[in-house]
């Protein structure tokens, strides 16, 4: 399985044309975080989680010709908003349409916010997409098996994924008993973390850092940042050796 972190930044990251901090000011690469997903390939499928406003941009850089699955964690606009561009892969192979797993709660708002793909009769060009609404429960999709990991989001129940022994929690600020005995022996664990300093709806990084240690993955990954986290080289330094701080780009193989 191979895993490419194509987005580990938030809404309130960089670039910020306005800010002045010394983050939003770098030129290093790792600083540059584009808005939240990941990229995962196993069996020769093709998987993504989340399709925010720089998905287009993610996946051009990515090379990737053909998506077998999308999936998607909540609906919050850093997460769907550029759901659109799976239009792209729509034309890339024949009009076959994108594979999508989410909530109903996710599914109800793609179906608000992008009316136009479920009116009839149908516009030429519009994305096409196979929805699959899921429940708590363990599915299949691009060849790989899935079990969701429901955790909060302040008051907002969000999905993140088991992947093998891959783990991706993204926009969380409270795990739950029954999702916590679904972390188990998982090689690496991803939690998301805005700011040193509490928020209302994400982990702070002490936090992240205290989950992780609390389930005892192999390797940790912090993801979702802000650019208050600070300076990503200055960062790393602080957290403990089998933790790191994600950049778009990181790369592991399982």
């Amino acid at each position: 399985m191979r895993i490419v972190f194509t987005g580990t930044g938030t809404s309130t990251g960089v670039p910020q044309v306005a800010c002045t901090c010394t983050v939003c000011k770098s030129s290093q690469p790792k600083d540059q975080r584009r808005r939240c997903s990941v990229y995962v390939e196993a069996y020769g499928k093709h998987l993504v989680i989340d399709s925010g406003p720089d998905f287009r941009n993610q996946m051009i850089d990515l090379g990737l010709k053909k998506l077998d699955a999308l999936l998607i964690t909540h609906e919050h606009k850093d997460h769907i908003g550029g759901f659109d561009d799976i239009r792209g892969f729509n034309f890339a192979n024949k009009n076959e349409a994108v594979n999508v797993y989410l909530n109903q709660r996710t599914y109800a708002c793609i179906q608000r916010d992008f009316a136009y793909i479920f009116e009839e009769p149908k516009y030429p060009g519009i994305p096409q997409a196979n929805f699959h609404v899921i429940a708590d429960n363990k599915f299949e999709a691009a060849g790989m098996e899935i079990t969701p990991l429901e955790v909060m989001h302040y008051k907002l129940p969000v999905f993140g994924y088991r992947i093998g022994n891959f783990c991706y929690i993204t926009d969380v600020n409270f795990i739950p008993e029954k999702t916590a005995k679904k972390l188990e022996n998982a090689e690496i664990l991803v939690l998301s973390a805005v700011r040193w300093t509490p928020h209302i709806s994400h982990f702070t990084v002490d936090e992240a850092i205290e989950q992780i240690q609390k389930y005892g993955p192999k390797i940790g990954v912090i993801t979702h940042l802000s650019h208050k986290i600070g300076l990503h080289e200055e960062v790393q330094k602080r957290l403990p050796k089998n933790i790191f701080l994600a950049y778009d780009g990181l790369t592991f193989e399982l």
